[in-house]
């Protein structure tokens, strides 16, 4: 059985409750360091292509091992270039749009927003100084994502960076409860004794076909029931949630998630049904890792998706059971 979470509560137990251009120019030392960068740049590129000048005096045209070792070396170049553009306060890079204080240090926008003058020289960093010449760097380079400690190993051009950090597969994993009021982060083996230990009170039932039984939906605002099936050697956490998507009309909202990745959610698929009174309601597709969460199905309405007329059609003295089958694909 899975009771309402209360409105702005905790996030204990069965889920959290809801309450219902600047200018441009850079100072002599940082156009300097940036010219240099973007010669190292240029320079790389030319060795990665194979192009080589002769040594005034030398005459003699490049040999073969010769080429192939800037190859080696670019790599190493890059990583040196890429340093460059660390944030002195976050340590993530600083990437286009790059504005600099009046003395010509970095820092990125996230963090300057934040800031009230330069982390390194403590000069002000108003007015905004756009650094073109370290943003056409930037543009050379690829970035490695910031999730590179936990274990990803791609590198991406700067505008490319932002997407796939959203989708990350080695993003930290965030509470799976419904609701705003549990901050916790962790991997995705921490999950399920985060679970155990903060939100002990989400009852937990054993097998591949189970009955959600959601108790009192005719509370009044937001409100949401959580329940975990275990099958298969996986958890899956069961969700309910009633909202108001539209002004004066009240929506159920259920839909399943995988305790696993994205990968792992593609090999099973549930069926949820509310069944009663010769009525028939059913809903089929493809569980949604918990990276993902719950409030994207929900805005594209990729769940099953009921009001509250039609709740009461299936309802017992103001209790919904849904029954839902995890299969494996």
């Amino acid at each position: 059985m899975s009771r309402p979470s209360s409105a702005g509560g905790g996030g204990g137990g069965l889920g959290a409750g809801k309450a219902g251009g600047g200018k441009h120019g850079a100072s002599a030392g940082a156009a300097a360091a940036a010219a240099a960068a973007a010669a190292a740049a240029a320079a790389a590129a030319a060795a990665a292509a194979g192009v080589s000048g002769s040594v005034a005096g030398a005459g003699s045209v490049a040999t073969a091992a010769a080429v192939a070792l800037p190859a080696a070396a670019l790599q190493g170049q890059s990583a040196e270039l890429t340093a460059l553009f660390e944030c002195p306060v976050c340590f993530d890079y600083v990437l286009p749009p790059i504005l600099q204080c009046q003395a010509g240090h970095l820092v990125c926008n996230q963090c300057r927003q934040k800031l009230s003058c330069c982390p390194t020289c403590r000069g002000p960093l108003t007015p905004s100084i756009r650094n073109l010449a370290m943003e056409k760097v930037a543009s050379t380079l690829p970035f490695p994502c910031k999730y590179a400690s936990a274990g990803c190993l791609l590198s991406l051009h700067h505008s490319e960076k932002p997407e796939h950090e959203e989708v990350c597969e080695f993003r930290p994993y965030t509470c799976p409860c419904p609701g705003a009021s549990c901050k916790w982060q962790g991997s995705l083996e921490a999950v399920m004794p985060h679970l155990m230990h903060a939100h002990k009170s989400i009852t937990t039932l054993q097998g591949e076909d189970i009955v959600f039984l959601a108790t009192d939906i005719n509370l009044p605002g937001a409100v949401d029931w959580v329940m975990m099936q275990s099958c298969f050697g996986h958890h899956f956490m069961l969700v309910l949630e009633k909202q108001e998507k539209y002004e004066g009309h009240q929506q159920f909202f259920a839909i399943v998630l995988l305790i696993g990745t994205r990968k792992q959610a593609e090999n099973f698929a549930y069926r949820l049904e509310l069944n009663g009174n010769r009525r028939r309601l059913t809903w089929e597709a493809t569980p949604r890792s918990i990276h993902d969460g719950v409030a994207a199905a929900i805005m594209n309405s990729d769940c099953l998706v009921f009001d509250t007329s039609i709740a009461h059609l299936f309802a017992d003295n103001g209790n919904l059971g849904i029954n839902v089958t995890i299969s494996m694909c």
